[in-house]
């Protein structure tokens, strides 16, 4: 798997739940963005696996735990483009109504026996546990959200789910989860040329919407934050397409952490602002995709070195 891959590390929770991790994450960001609870109009968590209990409402805890006022609070299961999505939905929510400020955003997976298998669930794409959130406010901050760009094709919703009719309870067929057969299955009722030039299609929108809307050429943008995967699906759905260099994006860091399911994104943005490798000024394309399918692609412009980065 890291001969394939190339990938060096994969971060790893022993105990600590996803929706813990996720509660974390968010004081965190609370804390940078020096957001009160009154300031918080609006709690989006995105996952896409399970968050330590059954039959409960996630997104109430993170609210619980780490703010503690009375605003809407929502579960986003966009699967890995969950927290683009929660971008998007909050973008829209806080500009639809005078004197709402700010949205706390985060997402957390922790990917573990027996429902998945980190190594081989999703081959090419090794699965890793932790959180990332962020605060979208109208107030300013360091960065700028310059455009975001969303869209769904529902023809390739069963690429992740199958033959298998549908079962009473979790994991009533394949324990653990099985992508690879999955796909198999799909790619042999249509053929492996629809459903890679429907996916190619839909990545592609979405980037050229984001770029157009930024007035911006990819290859104006410094960096380029895409999801965590294996360096040979990476190669195969970005670098080569897209004409990215790998040294603009966040590979060399990403290869030590794996996928975080939603948070792929926030985590890459918040990894170049920190480390200092990304300053005022630079422009911050991020790509996402999640199974369903959808696909999420933002601008963003950092304005000014916070004062918790570290360079």
């Amino acid at each position: 798997m890291a001969r394939a891959t190339g990938m060096l590390a994969v971060a790893h929770s022993p105990d600590e739940s996803a929706a813990e991790m996720g509660a974390a994450a968010a004081r965190k960001a609370l804390a940078r963005a020096a957001s009160a609870p009154g300031d918080i109009a609006l709690i989006l968590h995105a996952d896409t696996y399970h968050q330590g209990q059954d039959l409960w409402p996630v997104a109430s805890y993170i609210q619980r735990e780490a703010v503690g006022n009375t605003c809407p609070a929502i579960e986003i299961r966009q699967m890995s483009n969950g927290g683009m999505a929660a971008l998007d939905l909050a973008t829209s929510y806080l500009t639809a109504a005078a004197g709402r400020r700010d949205a706390l955003l985060s997402a957390a997976d922790r990917f573990c026996a027996p429902g998945i298998d980190r190594w081989r669930t999703d081959p090419g794409t090794p699965y890793a546990d932790g959180a990332s959130a962020l605060v979208l406010s109208r107030q300013g901050g360091f960065a700028r959200l310059r455009s975001l760009a969303l869209l769904a094709d529902p023809e390739l919703e069963p690429m992740h789910r199958g033959d298998e009719p549908f079962g009473p309870a979790p994991f009533s067929h394949r324990t653990p989860v099985d992508f690879e057969e999955a796909k198999r299955a799909f790619v042999g009722r249509v053929g492996m040329s629809f459903a890679i030039s429907r996916a190619n299609a839909g990545q592609r929108t979405v980037v050229k919407q984001a770029l157009a809307d930024a007035d911006l050429e990819l290859a104006e943008a410094e960096w380029v934050v895409l999801p965590h995967f294996g360096r040979r699906r990476l190669e195969a759905i970005y670098y080569r397409p897209y004409g990215i260099d790998p040294a603009r994006t966040t590979w060399e860091w990403s290869r030590t952490v794996g996928h975080l399911g939603a948070g792929d994104q926030f985590a890459g943005l918040d990894h170049l602002v920190t480390s200092g490798r990304a300053g005022p000024g630079d422009r911050v394309v991020l790509i996402g995709v999640g199974a369903g399918y959808s696909w999420g692609a933002a601008v963003v412009e950092i304005c000014d070195r916070p004062a918790w980065a570290t360079a």
